[in-house]
């Protein structure tokens, strides 16, 4: 069946949880990496992976980042429960962000995150409800 995932995996990302962060991302890269995806695409799948599991972190109470691999694409899909974004647009816009003081002195909350996201993806999509949550649909083609 064309299209059909020949892998999935599925990984929990905590809030505020700053020992862990960045460890789905990784896990992301090597699986790609090991099942032979071209070097330059695992490149802007973990980039998106980063930046989609950092914004769980940073903004979420928990999330789930899922990556599926088939023949022709690699999609990473995201969705949390947080406060979820009153306006995608303006949070798609570079150097727009939300990000607290504290998030800030991290090094955090730039405002490159989402656009950072959609400047790696073939095809990106974001949905958030104020209130419950976001989520993202990350499609790079193969």
């Amino acid at each position: 069946m064309p299209g059909a995932s020949v892998f999935t995996q599925q990984f929990e990302v905590r809030g505020r949880d700053f020992a862990n962060a960045g460890r789905a991302s990784t896990a992301v890269k090597e699986i790609l990496k090991e099942i032979g995806v071209p070097p330059a695409t695992v490149r802007r799948a973990a980039i998106a992976a980063y930046e989609a599991e950092m914004n769980v972190v940073l903004y979420a109470r928990r999330g789930t980042l899922e990556l599926q691999v088939s023949p022709a694409e690699i999609r990473l899909h995201v969705w949390d429960e947080g406060d979820g974004i009153p306006d995608i647009e303006l949070a798609m816009q570079e150097g727009y962000s939300t990000a607290s003081e504290e998030i800030r002195e991290m090094g955090f909350g730039a405002g490159m995150g989402l656009p950072n996201i959609r400047k790696n993806a073939d095809e990106f999509r974001i949905e958030s409800v104020v209130g419950q949550g976001t989520e993202l649909d990350i499609r790079i083609r193969l």
